[in-house]
C-alpha cells in the first residue's frame, strides 16, 4: 500500500480548521487543508469578523447621533449603506488574505475544492483544476455549519434573509422582522435598530437570550425596548406571505392572539444546521441531532478521524473550534509518536459566550438558576455602571456584573454582564475558571483604576456583603 501523502488532512479551514492545521504543522506534521469556498471559512468571510465591522459602524452612528452628550456639536449626519458594507467586506477580505499567508508561512497545502471521504482517512477533491486523491494518516472534519430556515420562511435573499444576506444589504429596512434572539438575531436587530429600521424580535422562548443568566436576559429586554424595538417572548411566527414590497407575517403572540403584520423584511435566526450531508461520513461516525460525536479530544468512533467545531455538538462558538482544534491537533502528533504532548480535554463549561448588541453581553460558566438545580447553596453579588467611575466618565452607566460562587467553597460557578466591553472584560472571569479560583483570592487582586474592570472586584466583594462603592 502506499505511503499517505499527509500526516494530516484537514477538512474545512474555518477557526477550527486552520488553527488545527496551523498547530499541526508547528508540530512536524506533514499537512494540508481542504476547503470548498474560502479560507477562514464562515467565521471570518460571512460570520464573526464582518459582523463585527457592521456593529461597529453602528456603534459610531450611535455615538454621532449622542454627540452633545459629551459636548460636541455634531451636523449632518447620515449613515453610507454602501461604504459601510464595503468596509465590512475590506475587513473579512484581509483576514481571508492573511489565513492564506498563514498557510503559505507554515507550509500547509492549500488544496480548492469539494471535498468527500472515500474512507477514514482518504479524500476526493474536485475543484476547478479538476479531481484528485488525498490520502493521511489523520483527517480532521471541521466542515462548520450553515444557517437553520424554517419550512415556510425559506431565504430568498431579498425579502427573506439569512445572516449572510443581512451583512450585504442594498438598502435598509423600513421595517424588520427578526425571527430568533439567540446572539446572531440579537446582534443584526441591534445593528439594523442603530441604523434606523422598526425592528421587531420574535422569540419562542420565554425570554431572549434565553442561554443567559435570567437577570441579564431582562435587562437586555428592557434596554432593547427603551431604545425602542419591539420585543415578543413566547411568541412564534406560523406563516410568513412574500409579496413584491414586503412580508406579511402571521405572528401568535403569548397570549394566544394572532396578528397580521407587515414588513419590508425578514431575518431568520433560529439555529444552526451542520455541514455534514455528502462528504461521505455516513458510516463512520455516530450522529447527534445531525451533529458528530466526539470525545473530549475531537475523537470520533473510526480510527484516524476527527471532528472539530460546528459540525459537533455546541456551543457553537468560534473560539470553541480554534481551541478543539489545538487539542486534536495534539492528540494526533501524540499518536504518530510525540511522547512529550500531554493534551487536555476541552472543558466545556469554561468556554465564554459573548454577544455584540448595544448593550454587550457576556458570560461564563453558571447561570444562578443553573448552580441552584446542579444542588449549590450559592452567593451571588451584582454591581452596577453606575456605581463605577470609568463608566461614568465614558458616558456608559447602563449594565452590570453578576458573580456566582458556590456558598460552601468559595468556588467561581458563574460571571455574566451586560454594559459596555464586557466582551472584553469577561475574559478575566474565565482565566479564573480555568485556574479554579475562589472569592478570597478574587477579593484580595489589586484591580487598577479607573477602570470598568473594578466592577469585576466590585460584583465578588457584593456576593459577600462587602461591596465599597453601592
Amino acid at each position: 500500500m502506499a505511503e499517505p501523502q499527509y500526516d494530516l488532512v484537514v477538512l474545512g479551514s474555518g477557526p477550527g480548521g486552520y488553527v488545527a492545521a496551523i498547530r499541526a504543522s508547528q508540530l512536524g506534521l506533514k499537512t494540508a487543508i481542504v476547503e470548498r469556498e474560502s479560507l477562514g471559512g464562515i467565521c471570518l468571510n460571512w460570520g464573526c469578523i464582518p459582523t463585527k465591522a457592521l456593529l461597529r459602524s453602528a456603534e459610531i452612528f450611535h455615538y454621532m447621533q449622542h454627540a452633545g452628550d459629551y459636548g460636541l456639536k455634531v451636523s449632518g449626519i447620515e449613515a453610507d449603506l454602501a461604504a459601510i458594507v464595503k468596509r465590512s467586506r475590506g475587513v473579512a477580505k484581509q483576514l481571508n488574505q492573511g489565513v492564506a499567508h498563514l498557510m503559505k508561512k507554515h507550509g500547509i497545502a492549500v488544496h480548492l475544492g469539494e471535498g468527500v471521504l472515500t474512507g477514514p482517512t482518504a479524500l476526493k477533491v474536485k475543484g476547478a483544476k479538476g479531481e484528485e486523491q488525498l490520502t493521511a494518516k489523520h483527517v480532521i472534519l471541521a466542515t462548520g455549519a450553515r444557517a437553520r430556515e424554517l419550512p415556510f420562511a425559506k431565504a430568498d435573499g431579498k425579502r427573506v434573509w439569512t445572516y449572510r444576506h443581512a451583512m450585504v444589504p442594498e438598502e435598509i429596512p423600513g421595517q424588520l422582522l427578526v425571527i430568533g434572539s439567540g446572539a446572531i438575531g440579537i446582534e443584526f436587530a441591534s445593528f439594523y435598530n442603530d441604523m434606523g429600521s422598526a425592528v421587531t424580535v420574535v422569540e419562542m422562548l420565554d425570554r431572549i437570550v434565553p442561554v443567559e443568566d435570567a437577570d441579564v436576559s431582562a435587562f437586555l429586554e428592557k434596554s432593547l425596548t427603551k431604545q425602542g424595538m419591539k420585543i415578543m417572548t413566547g411568541a412564534g411566527v406560523e406563516a410568513l406571505e412574500l409579496g413584491a414590497d414586503g412580508v406579511a407575517a402571521r405572528i401568535k403572540a403569548k397570549d394566544g392572539n394572532v396578528s397580521e403584520d407587515r414588513f419590508s423584511h425578514v431575518i431568520v435566526a433560529v439555529g444552526i444546521v451542520a455541514n455534514t450531508e455528502g462528504i461521505g461520513i455516513e458510516r463512520l461516525v455516530d450522529m447527534d441531532r445531525g451533529f458528530v460525536k466526539i470525545d473530549p479530544f475531537g475523537r470520533t468512533r473510526t480510527s484516524g478521524l476527527w471532528a472539530i467545531g460546528d459540525c459537533t455538538p455546541g456551543p457553537w462558538l468560534a473560539h470553541k473550534a480554534s481551541h478543539e482544534g489545538v487539542t486534536a491537533a495534539e492528540a494526533i502528533a501524540q499518536e504518530l509518536g510525540n511522547k512529550e504532548l500531554h493534551p487536555h480535554p476541552l472543558d466545556r463549561s469554561n468556554i465564554p459566550g459573548c454577544t455584540y448588541c448595544h448593550p454587550q453581553v457576556a458570560s461564563v460558566g453558571l447561570t444562578e438558576a443553573k448552580a441552584k438545580e446542579a444542588g449549590y447553596a450559592v452567593k451571588a453579588g451584582t454591581f452596577p455602571f453606575i456605581g463605577n467611575g470609568k463608566a461614568i466618565a465614558l458616558g456608559e452607566t447602563e449594565g452590570f456584573i453578576k458573580t456566582v460562587f458556590d456558598a460552601e467553597t468559595g468556588e467561581l460557578l458563574g460571571a455574566h454582564m451586560i454594559g459596555a466591553e464586557v466582551t472584553e472584560l469577561i475574559q478575566g472571569y474565565t482565566i479564573g475558571r480555568q485556574l479554579e479560583t475562589t472569592e478570597g483570592e478574587l477579593m484580595q487582586t489589586v484591580f487598577p483604576h479607573p477602570t470598568l474592570s473594578e466592577m469585576m472586584h466590585e460584583s465578588v466583594l457584593a456576593a459577600y456583603g462587602r461591596a465599597l462603592h453601592i
